[in-house]
């Protein structure tokens, strides 16, 4: 063997040195673009809002989604904007058209943080079936907005019935991590990015409780049992913070999909029955490192309010929809108010084609078992149920849910209390254009598909 002088030796150890020093930093450097760079959207939106008219509502009563209420009250907006909230001593500056809304109500556009309209369309047969990406038990990769059909008309109907003027579109919970979410505005749209949010931030929908165990169980797979819920669960989180660890890692969709939750780019939106499941669940994000914005369904969250209130989680329930399974066996129509006598945010959402046009009787269901044992929750508080608290929940109430100066001007004007069960949008308006008006057949949108084909006999 051949020996080499100390001067050699010596150079030879610095240039190695060296060089897996600067090895080191390039992966170093790598890893620390793949940590702080947030992923260029693919699929961007490209949604434009349609015309509209400045616009004064004068004379209503007004909710403004965070509590407030204004008797006889005047709305001004233009240029898609919300410009002044006020009195009936508002200036109305010229050019506004004046709306006399003497008798009627205005609240911000009702927003539905759980939906499967789009990928699980009217009319219900299995060609549309595109909720589930059944295929594993973990598909982070799936994004829902792949599966949207923009001429599902449950869009339009949530608009006419409902006043919906944004909702949260979720992949279905057969799985632990079922994929992307996306938020739509609910306007009419040849395409999917036609109708998405600008900049609303992505959520992975994630399941825990009887689904996962009871579709993989079935299958002879893990999970079958809800620890297997969590094992799968956890492993999953630990590849994710490895892959973000290995600045040479292959790309994975999926994992970037679980970096960006754990960047905080991404929320969690999770499916959960029972109270001690959201509990686990609770603790799971923290040893992870990740939050969670809402548990959905949660039909057991009156039981651990001041935990949800405390780790600050909205509670997405419904009013009175219980005992379909066992994990919803300790539902209660007091649920809500519960939830909202101890300081905790709730939503009211639908998870159905029918339940989202009629979000605010839902409300006011939930609000009058709460009076049947003492709880008188505020009409005022109950309309946040179904706006500002779901905007919040889909990180874009900076922008909507609530009737404050420069927000979107997503505005419903209804023809009675909406908390009664008589009322309907009289007219609805996003981006401060008027997308239907009850009073002309010419605003009431109506999808593509209902359009139907040409008669027989018509094309030759």
């Amino acid at each position: 063997m051949r020996v080499l002088p100390a001067v050699q030796r010596w150079s030879a150890s610095l240039v190695l040195g060296l060089a897996l020093s600067l090895t080191a930093q390039s992966a170093e450097a790598r890893k620390k673009d793949k940590d702080e760079k947030p992923a260029e959207a693919p699929y961007p939106s490209t949604y434009k809002s349609y015309p509209g008219r400045p616009t004064a509502l004068v004379g209503a009563t007004v909710y403004d989604g965070r509590g407030g209420r204004i008797d006889n009250g005047t709305v001004l907006f233009a240029d898609g904007k919300l410009v002044a909230i006020g009195g009936a001593d508002l200036a109305i500056p010229a050019g506004y058209d004046r709306i006399d809304a003497k008798g009627k109500f205005v609240t911000p556009g009702v927003i539905d943080a759980h939906s499967h309209l789009g990928d699980y369309p009217t009319p219900s047969v299995d060609a549309h079936s595109d909720g589930n990406e059944a295929t594993s038990p973990t598909t982070p990769d799936v994004w829902a907005e792949h599966s949207v059909w923009p001429q599902d008309p449950g869009f339009t109907r949530a608009l006419a019935n409902g006043g919906i003027t944004a909702l949260q579109i979720l992949p279905g919970s057969a799985n632990l991590m079922g994929g992307r979410s996306v938020t739509l505005k609910n306007v009419p749209s040849l395409t999917v990015q036609g109708m998405k949010f600008p900049g609303a931030p992505y959520s992975l929908k994630m399941a825990c409780g009887e689904n996962p165990k009871r579709v993989y169980g079935s299958k002879g797979q893990k999970p079958s049992t809800r620890m297997g819920n969590f094992a799968v669960n956890r492993q999953t989180w630990i590849d994710a913070k490895a892959y973000m660890d290995n600045a040479d890692a292959d790309r994975d969709l999926g994992k970037e999909t679980l970096a960006g939750v754990l960047k905080g780019e991404i929320l969690i939106q999770n499916h959960c029955y029972r109270a001690d499941e959201m509990a686990l669940v609770i603790d799971m994000a923290k040893e992870m490192g990740y939050k969670v914005a809402a548990f959905h369904h949660a039909v057991e969250s009156y039981k651990i309010a001041d935990l949800l209130r405390e780790n600050g989680i909205c509670s997405a329930v419904w009013a009175d929809w219980y005992g379909f399974k066992m994990e919803a066996y300790d539902g209660i129509p007091e649920n809500a108010v519960l939830i909202a006598r101890a300081g905790a945010c709730v939503i009211i959402h639908s998870d159905d084609e029918n339940g989202i046009q009629r979000l605010n009787q839902e409300a006011a269901k939930a609000q009058a078992a709460g009076k049947r044992i003492g709880i008188d929750i505020p009409d005022a508080q109950v309309v946040g149920w179904f706006t500002y608290n779901a905007a919040k929940a889909l990180g874009i109430a900076d922008r909507t849910g609530s009737l404050e100066t420069g927000k979107m001007a997503d505005v419903v004007l209804w023809n009675g209390n909406p908390l009664s069960v008589y009322t309907r949008p009289e007219k609805v308006w996003i981006d401060g254009a008027m997308l239907f008006d009850a009073d002309n057949p010419k605003l009431r949108p109506v999808s593509d598909f209902e359009l139907g084909q040409p008669g027989e006999g018509d094309v030759k």
